[in-house]
């Protein structure tokens, strides 16, 4: 099946070469200059990707972000013109697997589609659950316990999660989890995304996120699904 790609971006410029890019990719794509359109959009499509622009004229790509993340796990990359540290923080923390900052180069952008829908098409593991440390994952169904309490993750938080149980008491390098997760040269996702991701899955299945029993770091290494704790 064709992939489905909405395109959330106000700025006329961009909206034709991109949208030309991504169709001759072999996606089709959905274009909406505004939050309104979008969740017009939203509630009457079902969507492989998001790409969501941080800035629009009646509202914020962050709002939007939230409230797909409500029912949904798909895929979501930001745009943005402000490369600031605070807004890739907050992309990430509200649930963004991705985020490329204006200006860019096509072939990076394509890459980074790329990658995303292959991770999300290609997430099977052959087991269908994985359990340890009081946290149960059911593959099948992309559903995650912590003592037998469903928890809510964004579709990165569960591939981490994912990662690091079926590589239990293995200390896997920054650069190991970001070439498994994000499938491109690291020179494009730095450390502090991952630093993100960690911090707020630890959040959701620690039982003191302040002192990880689950999930721990190991100092100048990286880091470890610990389940000798």
């Amino acid at each position: 099946m064709v992939k489905q790609i909405l395109l959330v971006e106000d700025d006329l410029s961009l909206i034709g070469g991109l949208s030309f890019a991504v169709r001759k990719e072999g996606y089709e794509v959905d274009v909406a200059r505004t939050t309104l359109k979008a969740n017009a959009l939203w509630s009457e499509g079902k969507y492989d990707l998001v790409i969501l622009d941080v800035s629009l004229p009646d509202g914020s790509g962050f709002d939007l972000c939230k409230k797909m993340r409500l029912t949904s796990k798909v895929p979501i990359m930001f745009l943005t013109a402000a490369d600031e540290e605070t807004d890739m923080i907050m992309g990430l923390d509200i649930g963004g697997d991705d985020y490329i900052t204006k200006p860019f180069k096509l072939a990076v952008f394509l890459s980074r589609i790329n990658a995303l829908l292959r991770r999300s098409s290609n997430f099977n593991q052959e087991t269908t659950e994985l359990s340890s440390n009081e946290i149960k994952v059911e593959l099948i169904k992309g559903e995650v316990y912590k003592k037998g309490r469903l928890i809510d993750l964004t579709a990165s938080e569960y591939k981490l999660l994912c990662l690091f149980m079926e590589n239990p008491d293995r200390v896997l390098s920054p650069e190991q989890i970001l070439n498994r997760l994000w499938d491109c040269n690291e020179n494009y996702v730095d450390n502090n995304s991952l630093t993100v991701y960690i911090r707020r899955l630890r959040t959701k299945i620690e039982d003191d996120p302040g002192k990880p029993e689950r999930i721990v770091t190991v100092r100048r290494m990286g880091y470890k699904w610990n389940t000798t704790r």
